[in-house]
């Protein structure tokens, strides 16, 4: 039975709710522990890596818990709704840090809240992803749901990436730290009201009763998974290289483009690049689609990305003066970043049906663990070489190298820095990704569809 257009809707203000919580931690929590509170970059970046050490552990238990849970609301709304809770709460405690605290206090506060909003996230994204296979029989309904739910979430990270800022001076009243506080909370409030939209509407369809298995079972299963490990690797290297420069670019429009209102042109450079990577999603994707298959889309978008990168860094080496010359490497980037976004949930997806034929079990719960283990995982490793990078070219609130009073030679150094690290880092993980994917990855469109008709064949036949 096809999906009604109300759980479409219903599961796509799933994604726009979680992804504009995801987005504001991944992009602006560095920014406002080290350069509003005042937080060493440093202690930030080794609290962002840790947590995400920690839910190498906690990511596979979770999605383990999901797999044995059985109720009469099914096995995955529990847990989404729950989760969305206790994470809402968690993600407004982490941006209202108490005004009395500073040094040692204050670190540990950071380190608390992260970490606790990261297993609270894992709650509820876990089961989240965990619906596409269950809802889906395979084949273009799965990549259409898949491109849906990306789609949906490109454009809860977009609204977060345009609006930030604005909303934090308008609510601040100009304060920043107080500005982000009620920030959290309206982002906070929209996340419980998208997600009880889904949990009410949405409904499994077609997931396979197996018997649940252990942490370790899961872990050999997860290691027999060869197409499962080969995207989680790409992923990884994708967005690890992505958000280093979603973490660094807010700095470069402070520190290095400059000038009193570097919020006016940084919110002008996010909402074009929200509105190109929401484009891509639901109109350039589809329309490549018709030329090309998955594969050829793909390593498209990843040459798009590196021509951004390239772009980007000769354009930051001339006398810009305006932020529409920007414009130029950030489509090549955010449009890139919208279809690789919807190719790899598509991509790991395929590898369920691949697992079960392998394997002879279904593990929808633990391969979507797996991607929720590497998102964040690539984030934490994206903002310690991002907090490496404010601390060796001194990048901070205290020193303005924009400012006439900075040492010339310092500003140089830094904004080279700043420059070299937002662009050619991310070029390395890119070519790296294509690598990977390149020598890994065998399920083409062809061999997707023949696994999808020999696991229907085996469920068939009572196997």
């Amino acid at each position: 039975m096809k999906l009604t257009g109300k759980e479409k809707v219903s599961y796509g203000l799933g994604a726009v709710g979680k992804d504009m919580v995801y987005m504001l931690s991944a992009s602006y929590i560095l920014y406002y522990y080290q350069d509003i509170l005042g937080v060493s970059a440093i202690a930030m970046g080794v609290i962002l890596m840790a947590a995400r050490v920690f839910d190498a552990f906690n990511d596979p238990i979770m999605g383990v818990l999901v797999a044995k849970t059985r109720t009469k609301w099914g096995k995955f709304r529990p847990w989404l709704f729950v989760g969305t809770i206790l994470n809402a709460v968690v993600l407004f405690v982490m941006f209202a840090a108490p005004p009395a605290l500073d040094g040692p206090g204050l670190v540990a506060y950071a380190a608390v809240t992260y970490i606790v909003w990261g297993v609270t996230y894992t709650m509820m994204d876990i089961p989240y992803w965990s619906m596409i296979p269950a809802f889906t029989e395979g084949g273009r309904e799965r990549e259409s749901l898949s491109t849906l739910a990306r789609s949906c979430a490109g454009v809860g990270s977009a609204i977060v990436t345009i609006i930030t800022m604005p909303c934090v001076m308008m609510l601040g009243n100009g304060a920043e730290r107080d500005g982000f506080k009620w920030f959290a909370l309206a982002v906070a409030i929209v996340f419980v009201l998208f997600i009880t939209a889904t949990c009410v509407n949405i409904r499994e369809k077609s997931t396979v009763d197996v018997d649940s298995p252990s942490v370790g079972q899961m872990f050999k299963a997860l290691l027999q998974n060869d197409q499962a490990m080969a995207v989680v690797v790409t992923i990884v290297l994708i967005n690890c290289s992505i958000y280093i420069t979603s973490n660094l670019v807010i700095y470069f429009f402070k520190y290095d483009f400059g000038g009193e209102g570097w919020y006016n042109s940084y919110t002008l450079f996010n909402t074009f690049g929200g509105a190109i990577q929401i484009l891509s999603m639901m109109l350039f994707f589809p329309l490549l689609r018709r030329f090309l298959n998955t594969m050829q889309v793909f390593y498209l978008s990843l040459g798009m990305a590196i021509v951004g990168y390239v772009s980007l860094l000769a354009l930051a080496f001339t006398n810009m003066s305006s932020v529409v010359l920007l414009f130029i490497p950030g489509f090549f980037i955010f449009c890139a970043n919208g279809m690789l976004t919807v190719l790899t949930t598509v991509f790991l997806a395929n590898t369920v049906d691949y697992g079960e034929l392998k394997n002879n079990r279904r593990d929808e719960s633990v391969i979507f663990s797996m991607q929720t283990f590497v998102v964040k995982l690539a984030s934490g490793v994206a903002a310690l070489i991002a907090s490496i990078c404010l601390t060796v070219f001194h990048l901070s609130d205290e020193v303005d190298t924009a400012s006439a009073a900075a040492d010339a030679a310092v500003a140089v150094s830094s904004v080279v820095g700043l420059r070299m690290t937002m662009t050619l880092v991310p070029i390395v993980g890119l070519l790296a990704a294509v690598v990977v994917f390149h020598k890994k990855y065998t399920l083409t469109e062809e061999r997707v569809e023949e696994i999808a008709r020999q696991v229907k064949e085996r469920r068939g036949g009572g196997v």
